[in-house]
């Protein structure tokens, strides 16, 4: 969905939208560990979800989850994303749905990359698999 206006009526159905990440947010120094250049900010979580902030300024190793899906929104700039054995290009208002197991990876093409991320069920980081 590239529209913002079908995002926004879809995410009004389920309540108010509040802002989920402030623009005075410092991500200086909450580096995903291993991943150099990648920013994580905890949004929210609970034992169904958890909901983070990302920025991304060269790339996130292939990896995956062995107990949980991820769903991606893409907020600002561009990457070449690895999903399974696909490969496309991210941008601004994508959506990508991640099943729990598959691969994927993202090379940033224009950064930094700033996604908003959702995992299901609550992400602790414990499941997380590094793969070449």
């Amino acid at each position: 969905m590239r529209n913002v206006t079908q995002i926004l009526v879809i995410a009004g159905l389920f309540g108010t939208l509040v802002p989920a990440v402030n623009a005075q947010t410092n991500l200086q120094n909450l580096q995903l560990e291993g991943e150099p250049g990648v920013r994580v900010q905890r949004l929210s979580t609970d034992a169904n979800s958890s909901q983070f902030y990302i920025e991304i300024d060269q790339a996130v190793r292939p990896h995956k989850h062995l107990t949980h899906s991820e769903t991606i929104y893409v907020i600002a700039g561009e990457g070449r994303m690895r999903l399974g054995d696909k490969t496309f290009t991210l941008r601004p208002g994508d959506f990508v749905q991640v099943p729990e197991g598959e691969v994927h990876g993202v090379d940033v093409i224009r950064t930094p990359l700033k996604v908003l991320s959702v995992q299901a069920p609550e992400f602790d980081g414990t499941d997380r698999v590094w793969v070449e």
